[in-house]
């Protein structure tokens, strides 16, 4: 039988694999800090990645029962936009031109690079997290943020949030957006992207999405959510459910039209 030599092959080969992915790891550990120091790197790949972005979604043509993201803004703006983590990074492309937007980024180091592509589609970002804040119980930053946003709102600028927390539970909505949303007025939505080829880390918190050229795109965006000014904690949280819920279903439309009705 000729089964047993193939399996220390394939041991092997997924040795080889895992070496080489250690050894990725180990590099970019190396190189992370001083490339996060260096403010022309950091313009360079943000320049980089934002052509990849376009790269991807010139190759990745919009298939038929996506929304009319035009058709919602003229409807709705200024509005708050909600994504999930991991499943944005494809969302700047799709965002009409000349059409103001404030996206909130988080402070991490790391997001520093995701703020200067913003920049490179022409959209605003500020820094802060969403996730936790509630109206009585806010970190400064994020307080901070959540008035640039309100601001922002105030001027007639939609407005883009992750709505998950960082690192904590992926797919649940966390307090910030709704606290957003109950101090301004204005209408939730939730949207989501997908493409047909895609690479999903698997180990990553998040499922986070790698999109891939040379497939199929969808965007999907849900009914507005509207949360009223005296809104109490119980419907806070019901309206957080509810978030979360749309996301979730927009996520799954989305997937459903580029798989071709498969998920």
């Amino acid at each position: 039988m000729t089964e047993g030599p193939m399996v220390p092959r394939v041991l092997d080969d997924a040795h080889r694999k895992q070496r080489s992915t250690g050894h990725v790891k180990t590099f970019w550990r190396k190189i992370r800090k001083p490339l996060a120091q260096s403010r022309f790197a950091k313009n360079a790949i943000a320049s980089l990645l934002a052509q990849v972005l376009r790269f991807v979604r010139l190759t990745n043509p919009m298939v038929e029962g996506s929304s009319s993201v035009e058709a919602v803004n003229a409807a709705l703006a200024p509005a708050i936009i909600a994504l999930w983590h991991g499943q944005h990074i494809l969302a700047p492309c799709l965002y009409p031109k000349g059409q103001g937007l404030t996206a909130m980024v988080s402070r991490s180091a790391d997001a520093e690079l995701n703020a200067l592509v913003l920049e490179r589609f022409g959209l605003e970002a500020v820094r802060g997290s969403g996730g936790r804040e509630t109206s009585r119980n806010a970190d400064k930053g994020g307080a901070r943020a959540l008035i640039a946003l309100k601001r922002a709102l105030d001027s007639g600028k939609n407005v883009a949030m992750i709505a998950d927390i960082p690192h904590g539970t992926p797919r649940q909505a966390g307090l910030g957006i709704i606290t957003l949303a109950r101090l301004s007025g204005r209408p939730l939505v939730a949207a989501a992207v997908a493409t047909s080829r895609r690479k999903v880390l698997e180990k990553s918190w998040d499922k986070t999405t790698i999109n891939l050229p040379f497939g199929r795109s969808a965007i999907i965006l849900g009914d507005p959510i509207y949360i009223a000014a005296d809104a109490g904690e119980e419907e806070m949280e019901l309206k957080r459910q509810e978030l979360t819920a749309a996301l979730n279903e927009v996520t799954k439309e989305a997937y459903r039209l580029v798989d071709g009705g498969s998920k």
